[in-house]
């Protein structure tokens, strides 16, 4: 009787290894929505009056992040990508999409520090 309870706790090491892994597909999609949330991220930053009246008219310009971090998220992103997508082993997979994602929340960050 302990042989087959032991046995339906172990880990099934077929099932493991067929398990699907999303971080492909996860990496492709969110670097396929960035230029979107990059576009609504500008039209939400050119709705506020501060930004607005300064590409107006020139007038209460603040500057907000530094645009070589934006440049340099985008350029992390865009490795990550290729990291992810290509890399054998599911761990680097899986580091290379969570860079992703923070470098490109990262780049939008930059964007919308310039609406305060």
């Amino acid at each position: 009787m302990n042989a087959t309870a032991s046995a339906a706790t172990a880990p099934d090491p077929v099932r493991a290894a067929g398990e699907k892994d999303r971080s492909r597909f996860w990496s492709g999609l969110s670097a396929a929505v960035f230029p979107g949330a990059v576009v609504a991220a500008l039209v939400l930053l050119l709705s506020s009056v501060r930004v607005s009246g300064c590409v107006t008219y020139g007038v209460q310009c603040t500057r907000g992040l530094p645009g070589w971090l934006f440049l340099w998220s985008v350029g992390v992103g865009f490795v990550a990508l290729v990291v992810a997508v290509a890399a054998p082993a599911l761990q680097v997979r899986q580091t290379a999409l969570s860079v992703q994602l923070l470098a490109e929340c990262t780049a939008l960050l930059v964007i919308v520090s310039y609406y305060a």
